[in-house]
C-alpha cells in the first residue's frame, strides 16, 4: 500500500482531485488531497501574507500530524514549487516526487523564474485590491478552455473551486538546499493537449539528481488532467 499526497495548483482547491482519489483508494492505497491555505475549506484564510512558505507548511504539518512515511508526493502546476520545498524539509518521509504538468524549480527560484509569464499576472493584479491577489485565468475558446477543461459541465464544476492566488506565493523562493532531496526519485507527467500562449515548459534533464534516468509520461489533454483524464492519470500514478 502506498500513501499518495496530492497537492493542487494555483487558484484550485483539494476538490479538483475528487475523481482521482476514489480510483487510488479502490486500488488499496491511502490518499490525502488537502486544500492549501486560502482555498476550499480554507478560503476564509486568504490574505496578502499567504505565500509559498505558508503552503509548504500546510503540507509538512499534515505529513507530521498524520505521521506519513513513504509518501508519493504529487504537485500539480504551481504546486511543483510546493512539493519541492516540502521534500527538502522532510526528505526522509518522501518516497517519490511527481511533477504533474508542474513548475520544476531549482534552489532559490520563484514562480516568476520558472514561468516568466507569471510576471504578467502580477503586473495585472497590481492595480486592484492592493495588488496582492491574482484572479483565476479566464476561460479561453476551445481547445484551451478553462485550465484545459472544455466540457461545459466540467467547466461549471471547476469554477466552484477556484479562488484568487496571493501574489506572495509567486514571489517567494523555493528551498532545495538539503542534499538528501536529490536521492528522491521523481517522475514528470506532461499534459500535451493545447496550451495557452506564453506557457514555457522546461526541458526535463535526461538524468535525475540521483543518477537514474528521468521518467517522463504524457497525457493527451489540457492542464487539469485530474478533471479531464482521471482514470488515465490514476493508472500512471499506480504504475510508479
Amino acid at each position: 500500500m502506498s500513501t499518495f499526497l496530492l497537492v493542487h495548483g494555483a487558484w484550485h482547491s483539494g476538490r479538483c482531485w475528487d475523481r482521482v482519489v476514489p480510483l487510488l483508494e479502490s486500488a488499496g492505497h491511502r490518499v490525502f488531497a488537502p486544500s492549501l491555505t486560502g482555498y476550499g475549506d480554507k478560503a476564509h484564510l486568504l490574505g496578502p501574507e499567504v505565500g509559498l512558505d505558508t503552503h509548504v507548511e500546510d503540507v509538512v504539518e499534515l505529513i507530521r500530524e498524520e505521521d506519513l512515511t513513504d509518501v508519493v508526493l504529487v504537485g500539480h502546476s504551481y504546486a511543483g514549487l510546493v512539493v519541492s520545498s516540502v521534500a527538502n524539509d522532510v526528505p526522509e518521509r518522501i518516497a517519490h516526487l511527481v511533477y504533474l504538468d508542474a513548475m520544476v524549480p531549482e534552489h532559490g527560484e520563484t514562480a516568476v523564474d520558472v514561468q516568466p509569464m507569471t510576471r504578467n499576472l502580477i503586473d495585472l493584479a497590481a492595480g486592484s485590491d492592493g495588488g496582492w491577489r491574482v484572479p483565476p485565468l479566464p476561460e479561453m475558446p476551445p481547445p484551451h478552455g478553462l485550465f484545459g477543461v472544455t466540457d461545459p459541465a466540467d467547466v461549471a464544476w471547476l469554477r466552484t473551486m477556484l479562488s484568487d492566488q496571493p501574489v506572495h506565493c509567486l514571489q517567494q523562493p523555493v528551498r532545495l538546499d538539503d542534499p538528501a532531496v536529490e536521492a528522491i526519485p521523481r517522475t514528470h507527467i506532461h499534459c500535451v493537449g493545447a496550451e495557452p500562449e506564453g506557457i514555457v515548459r522546461r526541458p526535463v534533464p535526461a538524468v535525475q539528481p540521483n543518477g537514474s534516468p528521468s521518467r517522463v509520461w504524457e497525457l493527451p489533454t489540457g492542464h487539469d488532467c485530474m478533471i479531464t483524464m482521471p482514470a488515465e492519470l490514476s493508472r500512471l500514478l499506480l504504475g510508479l
